[in-house]
């Protein structure tokens, strides 16, 4: 069967027709950043350097099948291929997380001076949620993720 989704779960997969047209945010965790002013009001970081500097995720889609979320529990931890992509400047950047690999899309492309990739994370469960709507039979769902 063709791939419907460039997102992987591993280790739960992907039913087909349960991700198409899926919405992933990747942002940083709350604890990334530990911001504040001087006596001066100048603003200045007080994070301790690369340590906090990881990514949260929301994965959502509404389809006509529900994902496989049987058995998965705050505090599980999944590799996650994401849909959403980082970038970086070719001529003076790297990926800074290891590249989604595990389909026949390629991970990586470049446009211009500039070099687009999925990143693949290691990330827990946070929260999830599912919906359906009867009569329109959407079935919704939502997963919530921090990476560990």
């Amino acid at each position: 069967m063709t791939e419907m989704t460039l997102l992987r779960l591993d280790p739960i997969g992907i039913p087909p027709y349960s991700a198409r047209n899926i919405n992933q945010t990747l942002d940083p965790i709350d604890s990334a950043a530990q911001l504040a002013r001087t006596v001066n009001g100048e603003m200045i970081d007080m994070s301790d350097g690369t340590t906090f500097r990881k990514y949260k995720s929301t994965i959502s889609c509404t389809d006509q099948q529900m994902p496989a979320l049987s058995g998965i529990w705050p505090g599980m931890t999944l590799t996650v291929d994401c849909v959403a992509e980082l970038c970086y400047l070719t001529a003076t950047g790297s990926p800074e997380r290891d590249l989604a690999d595990t389909t026949a899309d390629p991970a990586t492309r470049t446009e211009g001076n500039f070099t687009f990739y999925r990143p693949k994370l290691t990330m827990m469960v946070v929260a999830f949620s599912t919906n359906i709507t009867e009569w329109d039979c959407d079935l919704a769902w939502r997963l919530d993720l921090e990476e560990v």
